[in-house]
C-alpha cells in the first residue's frame, strides 16, 4: 500500500469525494427522471395501452454528460469537479446559459463530507463502510430536495447494508440493527398517521419512513431520538431562514429526507461527542 502520512490519506479521500460527488450529480438529476419514465411505460402496459413515444431519459452510467439547454456533450476539462464550474464562470461554453448552482455544491460537499470520514474513522474497511453511507445520504438528500421523492433504490440499499454490516459487527450487533430500524420505520409511520388523522394532511411520506429505517440499522435504536431532535432543529433553522428571505412560501411542502440525512451524518461523525457535550452542560457527567 501507498505510504501515506494521515493528512495525505485525508486528502485523498477529498479528492476521491469531490469525483463521487461529480457522479452523485448524474444520479440526483438522472435517476427520478429514469423512475418516473419506466412508471409511465409500466401504467401503459398495465392498462394494455399502447406506449407513447416519448424517449426515455438519458441513463445513469452510459449517456455521456451534456448541457441541460443546449445538449451540448461537455468535455473532459469541463467536467472537472467543481473547478470546472469555477473555470466555465457558472455558465455553459456552448450556449452561455447558467449552471445549476447544484453540481459545485454537491461536489463540495462530497468532497468534505469524505475527507472528515477518513479523518474520523483512518484507512480502514470501517471508513469505507463511512463513505459508502456518506454518498447514499448525500444522494437521497438531493433528489428529495429537487423532486420530494426518496427512492426506495437507494433507501432499500441503505438499510440493507447496515444489516448486513451489523453482521460482522461493524458498527452495531445484529439485534440492535433490527430493532432500530423497526422503531425507525414505525416511530415516523405513526406520526404520520396521528397527523393525518388529525388534520386530514399527510405530514411525510413513506420515503421518510425507509430512510430513517437505514439509520437505525446503522447506528441503532439509540441514535434514533437524537437523530429526530437534531434534524427537527436543522428544519426549523433553513425552513425559517427561507421564510424570512422569502425564498419559500409557508404553505408550499418542504422535503423532511434532507434534514435526515443532514442530522444522520452528523451523529454517525459527531454522536458520541456531542451527547458528552450535552450531558456535560446537564452536569450529569
Amino acid at each position: 500500500m501507498l505510504a501515506l502520512p494521515p493528512w495525505g490519506w485525508i486528502t485523498a479521500a477529498g479528492v476521491l469525494g469531490l469525483l463521487v460527488g461529480s457522479f452523485l450529480n448524474v444520479v440526483i438529476l438522472r435517476l427520478p427522471a429514469r423512475l418516473m419514465a419506466q412508471w409511465r411505460m409500466d401504467a401503459f402496459d398495465t392498462l394494455a395501452m399502447e406506449p407513447d413515444a416519448t424517449a426515455l431519459p438519458p441513463g445513469i452510467v452510459r449517456e455521456p454528460s451534456h448541457c441541460p439547454h443546449c445538449k451540448h456533450p461537455l468535455t473532459a476539462r469541463d467536467n472537472i469537479p467543481l473547478f470546472g464550474w469555477l473555470l466555465l464562470g457558472g455558465r455553459c461554453r456552448y450556449c452561455k446559459a447558467p449552471i445549476s448552482i447544484q453540481y459545485p455544491l454537491v461536489e463540495l460537499l462530497s468532497g468534505l463530507a469524505s475527507a472528515v470520514i477518513v479523518w474520523k474513522f483512518g484507512l480502514n474497511p470501517v471508513a469505507l463502510a463511512g463513505l459508502v453511507f456518506t454518498w447514499m445520504l448525500i444522494a437521497l438528500a438531493g433528489i428529495d430536495f429537487r423532486t420530494q421523492y426518496l427512492p426506495d433504490q437507494l433507501n432499500y440499499p441503505l438499510l440493507w447494508l447496515g444489516l448486513l454490516l451489523s453482521l460482522l459487527p461493524m458498527f452495531v450487533l445484529p439485534g440492535t440493527a433490527i430493532v432500530g430500524a423497526a422503531i425507525g420505520y414505525l416511530s415516523l409511520w405513526s406520526v404520520y398517521w396521528l397527523f393525518k388523522l388529525l388534520t386530514g394532511k399527510e405530514g411525510m411520506g413513506y420515503g421518510d419512513f425507509k430512510l430513517l429505517a437505514a439509520l437505525g440499522a446503522w447506528m441503532g435504536p439509540t441514535a434514533l431520538l437524537p437523530i429526530i431532535l437534531l434534524s427537527s432543529l436543522i428544519g426549523a433553522i433553513v425552513g425559517g431562514g427561507l421564510i424570512a428571505l422569502r425564498k419559500h412560501g409557508r404553505d408550499i411542502p418542504m422535503p423532511f429526507g434532507p434534514f435526515i440525512a443532514a442530522a444522520g451524518w452528523v451523529w454517525f461523525v459527531a454522536g458520541e461527542w456531542l451527547l458528552h457535550q450535552y450531558m456535560q452542560m446537564m452536569g450529569l457527567k
